[in-house]
C-alpha cells in the first residue's frame, strides 16, 4: 500500500469504518487519543538543550518527542492535501499545544493517570464500534501504521466530506466509495467462504 496515496489509504480505512455510528464514534475518540498521547510524550525530555518556546513568559512549550511527534504528522498530513492537510496540521500543532499546557499543569503523577484514563476510554469505544456496530475488527489489526498515523487525518476528511462535501480532487469520493464497496464485497465472501 502507497503511503502517499491518499485514494488508496482512505480506501483501506473506509473499508473498516462504513458504518455510521463506528464512524460517529471514531469521530469523537480518535483526536482524544491523539491529544493524549502528546500529553504523554510532552513528558519526555527536550531534543536540543534550550528547547523552551515562551510564550507569554510560559515555558511548557518543548521541542521534545511530542513535538516531534506532531511535526511528522502535520507534514505527512499536508505531503497528502494541500487544503485538508494544512488543517489538520493546524490542528495537531493545536494539540500539541494544549496538552504541554496541560501536561506542565498536571505534571507527571497526575498525567500519566488522566492519559491512562482517556487512552482506555477511547480505545474501548472505538472497539465497541467495530464489533457491535461495523461487526468487522479495527484496521489496526492489518495495518498498524495506518491505525495510528492516518486515523486523525480520516476522520477529519470524513467530517469535512460531511460538512462541506470536501474532496481533495474531483471525482475522489466517488472513486474510494466504490472501492470501499468493492473491498467490503470481497471481504464478506471471503467471511462467507471460511463459514461454509
Amino acid at each position: 500500500m502507497g503511503m502517499f496515496d491518499l485514494e488508496e489509504q482512505f480506501t483501506f480505512y473506509g473499508a473498516y469504518h462504513n458504518n455510521p455510528i463506528n464512524i460517529a464514534l471514531h469521530m469523537v475518540f480518535v483526536w482524544p487519543i491523539l491529544f493524549t498521547a502528546l500529553l504523554l510524550l510532552n513528558f519526555t525530555p527536550p531534543l536540543f538543550p534550550q528547547s523552551p518556546i515562551h510564550p507569554l513568559g510560559q515555558s511548557f512549550l518543548v521541542l521534545n518527542y511530542g513535538f516531534l511527534c506532531t511535526l511528522i504528522y502535520a507534514l505527512y498530513y499536508v505531503s497528502l492535501d494541500k487544503k485538508a492537510g494544512s488543517l489538520a496540521a493546524f490542528l495537531c500543532f493545536l494539540c500539541w499545544a494544549g496538552s504541554s499546557a496541560l501536561a506542565h499543569l498536571l505534571g507527571f503523577s497526575l498525567g500519566w493517570k488522566v492519559v491512562l484514563a482517556s487512552q482506555l476510554v477511547c480505545w474501548t469505544g472505538q472497539f465497541i464500534g467495530h464489533g457491535v456496530f461495523e461487526k468487522r475488527a479495527p484496521a489496526l489489526l492489518d495495518n498498524l501504521a495506518q491505525a495510528f498515523l492516518m486515523a486523525p487525518f480520516f476522520v477529519l476528511l470524513e467530517a469535512l466530506q460531511y460538512a462541506f462535501d470536501y474532496e481533495p480532487c474531483p471525482g475522489f469520493n466517488a472513486r474510494v466509495q466504490a472501492n470501499v464497496d468493492a473491498e467490503i464485497r470481497a471481504w464478506k465472501e471471503s467471511k462467507n467462504k471460511l463459514i461454509s
